[in-house]
């Protein structure tokens, strides 16, 4: 008994250890791309893991235990940044390992950041990125055991924004692709989001993402809570109202245009703990993370 207790011991192990191995995000041609050296560089700041110079989209998959045969929702992570860097390890494989924890497989994207010299139209790479984690999602639906019509987006920040886009920009396939696959997300989750592009919305994100191109049209266009109609999916959304970088009024103006469009939206705001906390609010004792996952319960 204990020789096959062992052997599906080594065998979990190792079916997390590959399933911890980021993958390339295209298999073949990665769309709306100007080729060049790879510049991506890591460094740990401040006890944050920050990755610069995306060029090259890389997913990596976080398959919570198989205690059972039942499928599972699955979680498709974006960290933050500003679209500048990403803070990949509190905003991405941290957040990823904790959804594990509670039964909900998670992927964790380092999508492209926008730069003129490495993509044609900057602006709608990290967007592409996000549909094809998407698409990638349910592809696999089957061989990761996970549950097709519970598949989310979750973003931080700047990777909240995204999350938004692909939320309420499913509809066009910005990737081209247009292989009739299924890009709305079947809900959001999104932390101290940056949602609209607008004067209350992160200036720093909009110089990234639209550079020059801050036409009305492109402003329109990324100001998710103009984007919202009836079939934009539920949404959970967390909030400190003290958020000196990302103000509070995103979300709340964000959870505003949901519930006149009656979808459903979950928003928890606290008092303080202003932006990028992640996990841990250390101002409060209240843990965020349960109340997401008490929300789960729900789907």
């Amino acid at each position: 008994m204990m020789k096959y207790l062992l052997i599906l011991v080594l065998m979990t192990t190792l079916y997390a250890a590959q399933a911890q191995v980021p993958q390339a995000l295209y298999p073949g041609a990665i769309p709306n791309y100007i080729v060049g050296p790879n510049m991506e560089n890591s460094a740990i700041t401040g006890g944050i893991l920050r990755i610069s110079n995306v060029s090259e989209p890389v997913y990596t998959l976080y398959l919570a235990p198989e205690t059972t045969k039942a499928v599972k929702p699955m979680v498709i992570i974006f960290p933050g940044g500003g679209y500048r860097i990403l803070a990949a390890s509190h905003e991405g494989s941290d957040i990823a390992r904790k959804l594990n924890e509670i039964g909900v497989h998670a992927m964790v994207v380092h999508y492209r950041l926008p730069d003129s010299t490495r993509q044609i139209e900057k602006q709608f790479a990290p967007l592409q990125d996000a549909q094809q984690a998407i698409r990638v999602a349910r592809q696999q639906a089957k061989s990761w055991n996970v549950d097709s019509t519970k598949i989310g987006v979750m973003g931080f920040s700047a990777g909240g924004h995204l999350a938004a886009s692909a939320a309420t920009h499913y509809s066009t396939d910005y990737t081209k692709v247009n292989d009739g696959q299924n890009l709305r997300p079947d809900f959001q989750l999104l932390l101290y989001p940056v949602i609209s592009f607008r004067t209350y919305g992160h200036q720093g994100s909009v110089s990234s993402l639209l550079g020059k191109n801050k036409t009305e049209e492109m402003l329109h266009l990324f100001s998710n809570e103009e984007q919202v109609n009836a079939n934009t999916p539920r949404a959970f959304l967390v909030h400190a109202s003290d958020d000196g970088a990302v103000p509070v009024a995103n979300s709340l103006n964000y959870a505003a245009a949901l519930a006149s469009n009656k979808v459903l939206v979950d928003v928890h705001i606290m008092a303080k703990g202003g932006h990028g906390f992640g996990l841990n609010n250390k101002t409060t004792e209240e843990y965020w993370f349960d109340r997401l996952a008490t929300w789960f319960k729900t789907l």
